[in-house]
């Protein structure tokens, strides 16, 4: 039997495993991953492009949407994803049997976009929460995750309506260390949307951040 991986669960069972996806069949070995650039400091915030204040990034190149009609995830909202980035919907989200790795605080998850096909460990993942706030949604989001701290919120607005963006750290018991994760939050009348980017650690967090500021730049209501 398939079973799906929990957003923040330790980095090696992701790898194996992966979240239940539409389509997929008996399990496969875990691709090679070439790795993608690695930024030693922090972005003070990202386009696009490239991260900001890293002169030396080369400008992303945008692959499919994803969302819309025809497209592997059925969501209230559409986005582009990075070149080479493969979005994929989470099979069976809501059966009961596998709540605890689907779920969230309030949101469950629907779709992953895999960063490894170009060169990065680590997704974008997309839940959606009932009808309300964003802001209300992202707090739960982030309150039903362990080890959680240096918790930031900021609001802005996107082609989707306003949105909620976090940032914030969480300590990896089995890598002994804190990691940075981000996610946006944006309301919709099908619900509220959530889009989440982890990563392996923090500086492979910060390589994908041009893959996540893209799909907030070109995020669309539905």
């Amino acid at each position: 039997m398939r079973h799906p991986i929990r957003t923040l669960a330790p980095i090696a069972a992701t790898l194996a495993a992966g979240l239940l996806l539409a389509g997929c069949g008996d399990e496969k070995p875990v691709p090679e991953v070439t790795q993608g650039a690695r930024p030693a400091a922090a972005p003070t915030t990202a386009s696009p492009t490239a991260g900001a204040g890293d002169a030396d990034a080369a400008p992303i190149k945008a692959g499919a949407s994803v969302g819309g009609p025809g497209t592997p995830c059925a969501l209230p909202v559409s986005f582009g994803t990075a070149e080479k980035w493969t979005p994929k919907a989470i099979e069976n989200p809501d059966d009961p049997e596998f709540a605890v790795l689907t779920r969230q605080g309030p949101a469950t998850v629907r779709c992953e976009v895999d960063a490894k096909p170009a060169g990065h460990v680590g997704y974008l993942r997309v839940w959606t929460a009932a009808k309300g706030p964003a802001r209300a949604a992202l707090e739960g989001f982030v309150k039903a995750e362990e080890n959680t701290s240096e918790v930031t919120y900021k609001e802005s607005g996107s082609g989707a309506g306003p949105v909620t963006e976090v940032t914030y750290t969480v300590y990896n018991k089995v890598m002994e260390e804190s990691k940075e994760e981000r996610a946006f939050a944006v309301a919709t009348p099908k619900g509220t949307v959530i889009v989440h980017l982890g990563g392996l650690d923090t500086a492979e967090h910060r390589a994908m951040l041009p893959a996540y500021e893209l799909a907030k730049s070109t995020l669309k209501a539905l």
